[in-house]
């Protein structure tokens, strides 16, 4: 038995310290959180001051088991899990679990995980900090309150089985807002005015700064233009500086992996952690942009070698957060040297992002010259201008630089571009001047990670938060991530070439979005629901003087208790108040006309699967429906929609004599043939699909499964070989395993494929699911030498 045993989070992260650590220690995980709130109304007595009631989750009682035998007779237990609110909290639950006492109990906090930081921490033991523990369990425990008792509401009112939450919310509302004012953004058009002009075979782009509000007035300045010559007017070039971005929080890292990388908030918290465990960054969830000493000195080491002197220069930035810990650091590398690591391909890119980002933020000022030229009209007052840049100095240039979410105007590269050798007075050769008609945006949907920039500013969430809320409002059906196609719009280009003027009517795709968060109809309807009823509990200042009240918590300023009651008090009386209000209050069904040919009302409305539109009164016998099209909202649904949706379903025509229909259901679009349903393809209609289309559909993905199956098993059923998207691999249960390389899926027996699953516990296969374990109700049967009134001894036996 181990002197000392260190409990962490995770087995990853216990693999990497036990490396650091000599024989007198054993590293084992808690596997995260150990106890939690039941479920019921047990679980916080709430006329006791709010006194929680906690309970070992199931999946947790064997690793309880086992942590309380192995500190029974150790000298010391450290708990070491992640130095913040979350991490404070699984400290304290370990301890009263696991009876821990004082005397013997030790906590140690490290923002990284290298033999330096955990020897230190071993070196300097704190008791739990009981702040940070009641700010975790009052975030807790008021997130339970209000799940509890507005849920319910939501499910008697609305619709059963909705969800409300604090964060969530407020994260639902910001995306139906930014969707409503999108919806009724009207696109204002203008015109703006570009010029390409030629020097000594160089050629370079100009524009005329102020934009034109009619096709008249354009026309009539290209046109004045043709006949006019040009000159530069002025030139002007001046020194300038490009300085570093701060080295990432959770949330700029987030962002950053989004718009470089393509990740998903949830996926950049995933590859973080594995990277954190495996000791080569410092803790992922942080509100701080500060580096440790030791992180400045080696960041300038490893600068100066891979670079020169020249290329450093110490920093230290503020965190805009109030709330943020300076006392933690940013995300870095844990050994600024190395600019790349092992580790599958998105760890590597995630990496490298983290390296980049970090080093640049200690290196020297990108030196530029920034060149305006001002161009003459000789028959205008007007002037076009020009503008350019050199970098003189590259600096942090060198390693990186940040990108933005702004979308940039069409047509805008090039108007920075390096301009040729120009002197006052020289006279310009005009190539092209063009007028294109150009339209007022709205302000864009969110991405995952604007959506997490937008929470932080609003003082809403914090680091530990971002992830967990975006992807519940996904998982809730509140909100979905798609990229969608745009619609085409006509536009005017007018041209000045060659001494002739020239217009032409054009066409582009506007609308166009990539990964956007788009609100669902239930969105809708349950968010004008909280904002009537609940203003409080999803209004931005409240919910960021909630978070507020939560830092002042963990910093020993205020009583948990008290707080939770200052708001618990008014929340309970609208929830209260709320369940007078009858179901017709807040039907959420709209009237949108009356039907041109029966005269019956046509209401949009939410149904029990979705959103759809309804022909007569509820009470109607002959009452028809129609689901609405992905994108389409009951709030503004027109009655020509309804009446195209009336159309589904629809007879495409027979396959193999059987009838093929087309509809919209619960999952989109599909064709129906045989009682078996085939989901339409991207930019298929169901109210244009083809015969030959549909008949195509249903061959493809009839051929498509039988691709997709490859073996199964008379012992075990729920075993299957299937083909997936990246080759062959066994299917237990939800559970997928892969295929060692070297085997052929054809080839597997039973045994061989149970070995597999066996060998692979990390693919998500909870502890003592076997495929031995959990075969049929009536286990295998093994022959023996006698049968006795039908059954086997293997069957009295139940020998595995």
């Amino acid at each position: 038995m181990s002197k000392n045993v260190v409990i962490v989070e995770s087995p990853a992260k216990a693999k990497t310290i036990e490396g650091y650590l000599g024989k007198d220690f054993k590293v084992v995980s808690s596997y995260g959180h150990v106890r939690d709130l039941p479920k019921g109304d047990k679980a916080i007595d709430i006329k006791n001051r709010f006194k929680p009631t906690y309970e070992v989750t199931p999946d947790k009682r064997e690793v309880i088991k086992n942590l309380k035998s192995l500190v029974k007779d150790a000298e010391t237990v450290y708990l070491a899990s992640d130095d913040d609110r979350e991490g404070e909290a699984i400290s304290w639950h370990l301890k009263e679990v696991l009876k821990l006492d004082d005397q013997h109990t030790k906590r140690i906090v490290f923002r990284e995980i290298t033999k330096n930081a955990i020897t230190k921490a071993i070196e300097n033991p704190r008791g739990i900090d009981y702040d940070l523990v009641n700010a975790q369990q009052a975030r807790r425990i008021l997130d339970r309150l209000v799940g509890f008792e507005l849920s319910p509401i939501l499910w008697k009112k609305i619709k059963t089985g909705l969800s409300a939450g604090r964060v969530q919310s407020v994260a639902v509302r910001l995306i139906v807002e930014r969707e409503r004012e999108i919806e009724g953004h009207k696109a204002k058009s203008s015109f703006r005015i570009t010029a390409i002009f030629e020097v000594e075979g160089k050629s370079f782009q100009a524009e005329l700064p102020k934009k034109f509000e009619t096709k008249a007035e354009a026309e009539e300045f290209l046109k004045n233009c043709l006949e006019a010559t040009f000159s530069v007017g002025n030139l002007e070039k001046k020194p300038a500086k490009k300085s570093p971005a701060a080295p990432f929080t959770t949330s700029t890292l987030q962002q950053e992996a989004s718009r470089k990388l393509y990740f998903s908030v949830a996926q950049t918290m995933s590859v973080a952690q594995k990277l954190y465990e495996a000791g080569k960054i410092t803790y992922m969830r942080t509100d701080s942009t500060n580096l440790s000493q030791d992180a400045l000195a080696a960041a300038k080491n490893a600068i100066e070698d891979s670079f020169g002197p020249q290329y450093h220069k110490s920093r230290q930035y503020s965190t805009k957060n109030e709330s943020a810990q300076e006392a933690h650091e940013a995300i870095r590398p844990t050994d600024f040297s190395k600019n790349q690591v092992s580790g599958d391909r998105n760890e590597q890119r995630l990496y490298e992002l983290i390296w980049k980002r970090a080093i640049a933020s200690q290196m020297s000022d990108a030196e530029l010259e920034r060149t305006t030229i001002t161009i003459d009209i000789s028959n205008s007052p007007q002037n076009l201008v020009a503008t350019g840049e050199i970098i003189k100095f590259d600096g942090f240039l060198k390693v990186y630089l940040e990108d933005t979410d702004e979308e940039p105007e069409d047509d805008e590269e090039g108007n920075k571009s390096l301009l040729p050798p120009l002197a006052i007075g020289q006279n310009l050769s005009l190539r092209e001047m063009k007028g294109k008609e150009t339209f007022s945006r709205p302000a864009p949907r969110y991405t995952e990670a604007s959506l997490v920039k937008k929470l932080e500013e609003l003082g809403i969430g914090r680091p530990s938060t971002y992830a967990p809320t975006i992807s519940t409002i996904q998982k809730r059906d509140y909100v979905v991530k798609e990229s969608r196609e745009g619609t085409p719009r006509n536009y005017v280009e007018m041209t000045i070439s060659g001494g002739k003027f020239k217009e032409s009517a054009k066409t582009e795709n506007t609308g166009a979005e990539k990964n956007k968060l788009f609100p669902t109809n239930i969105a809708m309807v349950v968010n004008d629901f909280l904002v009537e009823h609940f203003p409080n509990v999803i209004d931005f200042n409240f919910t960021a003087k909630v978070e507020k009240e939560f830092d002042e918590i963990a910093a020993g300023g205020q009583d948990w208790q008290d707080m939770i009651d200052g708001f618990y008090g008014k929340f309970h009386h609208s929830v209260e108040e709320t369940e007078q209000v009858s179901r017709q209050e807040v039907n959420s069904s709209r009237l949108i006309g009356q039907h041109p040919d029966s005269g019956k009302n046509v209401y949009a409305r939410l149904g029990r699967f979705g959103p759809l539109v309804q022909i007569g009164e509820n009470e109607d016998e002959d009452k028809q429906f129609a689901s609405l099209k992905k994108g389409q909202f009951i709030e503004n649904v027109t009655m020509e929609d309804a009446l195209e949706l009336f159309k589904l379903p629809r007879e495409v025509g027979f396959f193999e004599d059987k009838k093929m229909t087309a509809a919209i259901g619960r999952f989109g679009p599909y064709i129906r043939h045989d009682n078996a349903f085939y989901s339409l393809q991207k930019g298929q209609d169901p109210l244009a699909i083809s015969e030959s289309e549909a008949i195509e559909l249903i061959q493809a993905k009839r051929e498509a499964d039988a691709n997709k199956h490859i073996k199964a098993f008379d012992e075990n059923p729920e075993i299957q070989i299937l083909n997936g998207r990246w080759g062959p691999y066994i299917k237990f249960g939800k559970n997928n395993f892969k295929i060692p390389k070297g085997k052929v899926a054809e080839e597997l027996t039973y045994a061989e494929t149970v070995e597999i699953i066996e060998a692979q516990p990390e693919a998500g296969k909870k502890k003592g699911n076997s495929p031995l374990r959990k075969s049929n109700p009536k286990p295998i049967l093994k022959r023996v030498g006698f049968v006795f009134l039908g059954y086997s001894l293997r069957d009295f036996l139940f020998i595995n």
